[in-house]
């Protein structure tokens, strides 16, 4: 595969690209930028991110996680090319020497990436910025002193230069005449994707690589068919009509949490714990849905907004409700061949509340994950939805706790009895993450807080203390 972006403000042109190298190994291995580190090499530490600009904006990204085909007519900054062309030292660069932001110094490029990508976009919530960045030196401290000590000062002149449209790589067409028999290919639209995907039923769909990547550097797989979805732009789209919103399948973790702050607060809120500011900005919801994950943060959510799941093969399109599509773990109602075009969600009051329990507040695989969409009219359950990841082998509605509510008064005593209900809906398992019975005492616990918050007895967050 030819593939062409910028690097460090100088164009580059890459010929017969094995489709599955990584940035970070190339970088590394090929170009000798060795500022950027290996550290787990699944998206987790930091220690590898770059700044990546394109049209749709600059954002930091793990390069370690990262295909060379997913740059294609992006710009790329690594840690050395934070500087100024004339040695200038960046901003936050200051900060960090000024405030002691380093110690041993191997996760320091990767926090001066973060934060030239956190500066440039003039973010000022640097908890979550850096969340995906881990020290084991510093405590943090002088790190998020550093953050806030450069948010005044003016984004240098050469961080702009690759938001200009001519700055970013060339962008040659990556599937001549519609080609469908190539190995590796870059898309521009689903129906080019749809008809390579139609010819290659055994092929491997590549939105953000946040779960793919780890099949290549962590399972050490060989992928010989690829399709690259970071062009099609048709998928990246969200639709609003007075009857639903329409998300396309290639529409990022990070791009949807501004929408659901919008609609349902929680869901945004919830969204906000997925992966790290680097993962988000690569993660699709198509993605989160196809892989069937059963502790998937996004399904839950969706299932309880009663979402619609449009699948594509070929030029034959089908739909249906989201929760019929996981139908045990590690298997879905996809056929060889087809996709994962949109999800739809129907408009409705925001009365949804999304709760994550894990070990660590950023960052973290869910225990579980409880999301309760419940209607209450004079006093009765009219409606309810509810649904829970890392209850079941899938994403799955708690169908017994929803009977045993609706009809019911919305009170203290209808929540208490119907909790029960949660035994005949699931049988969790034991795992590192949390043993069965704690699964179930939480996921009872969650109704009870959702019931408490709905009556205005529960604080908002976990990370309120009151005495």
């Amino acid at each position: 595969m030819n593939i062409s972006f910028r690097l460090n403000g100088e164009s580059v042109q890459l010929r017969d690209v094995e489709a599955t190298t990584t940035l970070l190994d190339w970088l590394r291995g090929t170009r000798g930028l060795t500022g950027t580190k290996e550290g787990c090499n699944e998206g987790d530490c930091g220690a590898c991110t770059v700044v990546v600009t394109d049209a749709d904006g600059t954002r930091a990204m793990n390069s370690c996680i990262l295909f060379l085909p997913q740059l294609a007519g992006k710009a790329v900054r690594t840690v050395e090319g934070v500087g100024g062309p004339d040695g200038q030292l960046h901003p936050v660069q200051d900060a960090m020497i000024a405030h002691h932001g380093s110690q041993c110094g191997f996760c320091t490029p990767g926090f001066i990436t973060s934060m030239a990508a956190a500066h440039l976009n003039g973010e000022r919530d640097h908890e979550t910025a850096l969340a995906g960045n881990l020290c084991r030196c510093t405590g943090y401290a002088p790190i998020l002193r550093a953050a806030r000590s450069a948010e005044a000062a003016p984004v240098p002149d050469w961080m702009t230069q690759d938001a200009q449209p001519d700055r970013c790589g060339d962008a040659p067409p990556y599937m001549p005449d519609g080609e469908v028999s190539h190995a590796a290919v870059l898309p521009e639209t689903s129906d080019e994707l749809a008809a390579w995907y139609a010819a290659n039923p055994d092929g491997t769909l590549v939105a953000g690589a946040t779960d793919v990547g780890l099949w290549v550097t962590k399972q050490l797989r060989e992928l010989p068919h690829v399709a690259f979805l970071n062009r099609c732009t048709d998928l990246q789209q969200i639709t609003e009509t007075p009857e639903e919103i329409r998300i396309g399948a290639g529409v990022t973790i990070a791009r949807l949490i501004p929408l659901m702050d919008r609609l349902h607060p929680s869901f945004g809120t919830m969204l906000r714990r997925y992966g790290a500011a680097q993962v988000r900005a690569a993660a699709t919801i198509g993605g989160n849905i196809a892989n069937g994950s059963p502790i998937g943060d996004g399904p839950p959510a969706l299932i309880a907004l009663g979402a619609r799941l449009h699948l594509r093969h070929g030029t034959t399109r089908r739909d249906m409700p989201i929760e019929d599509f996981f139908i045990e773990y590690g298997r879905q109602d996809r056929q060889p061949g087809e996709f994962v075009e949109a999800v739809s969600i129907p408009r409705q009051a925001d009365t949804l509340a999304c709760y994550k329990v894990s070990k660590r507040f950023d960052q973290d695989i869910s225990a579980l994950l409880g999301c309760f969409n419940v209607v209450v009219e004079g006093g009765t359950v009219r409606r309810a939805r509810i649904a829970f990841g890392g209850m079941a082998g899938t994403p799955k509605r708690a169908s017994a706790l929803e009977a045993a509510l609706i009809g019911a008064p919305w009170s203290h005593e209808t929540v208490q009895e119907a909790a029960g209900a949660l035994e005949r809906d699931f049988t969790p398992m034991s795992d590192m993450r949390a043993s069965a019975e704690y699964r179930m005492e939480a996921a009872k616990n969650l109704l009870h807080r959702y019931f408490l918050k709905r009556t205005g007895g529960a604080p908002g967050s976990v990370q309120e203390v009151t005495a």
